[in-house]
């Protein structure tokens, strides 16, 4: 119960309620299974210091990978939120950064590898990146594509 409340919270951006819900479940079953979601929420409190303890304390090897993945991009945003815009390009690399790669975290990898790329003025790289999230995201779930042509005119 106190994870649907904590996830609806989340979702209906009460960032406060759903990490007071989200922690107690945390709590209660010795998972990190919501650490990317109580990690964005800290954010969006204006807390990314926390929302980079909540990734680093995480057992990144307990979790599915969709999660690790998930909490990757958080904590770079979090890194980016401090104006540390090298180190969330820098925490976003890694094996599942692979362009031919299409799990279904791929296109979300992809698209925050590149809008960290555009952010840290590195924007022929972030243009390439946008076209790979264009090109893993079938579904057209981002606006990747219309991120590449603008960086690109």
């Amino acid at each position: 119960m106190r994870e649907a409340v904590g996830l609806a919270a989340y979702h209906a951006g009460e960032w406060a309620e759903a990490l007071s819900e989200l922690r107690a479940v945390r709590r209660m079953t010795r998972t990190d299974i919501h650490a990317a979601v109580i990690a964005d929420a800290e954010r969006a409190l204006g807390r990314p210091e926390r929302a980079l303890d909540v990734a680093k304390d995480a057992d990144m090897s307990m979790l599915p990978k969709e999660v690790q993945i998930e909490l990757q991009i958080v904590a770079a945003g979090a890194r980016r939120d401090l104006g540390q815009l090298d180190a969330a390009v820098v925490a976003l690399q890694g094996p599942e950064l692979d362009p031919a790669r299409r799990d279904p975290w791929s296109h979300r990898l992809f698209y925050a590898y590149a809008d960290n790329l555009a952010a840290a003025g590195r924007t022929d790289e972030a243009v390439q990146w946008f076209l790979h999230a264009a090109e893993a995201d079938p579904e057209e779930e981002t606006d990747a594509a219309e991120r590449a042509a603008e960086l690109a005119s």
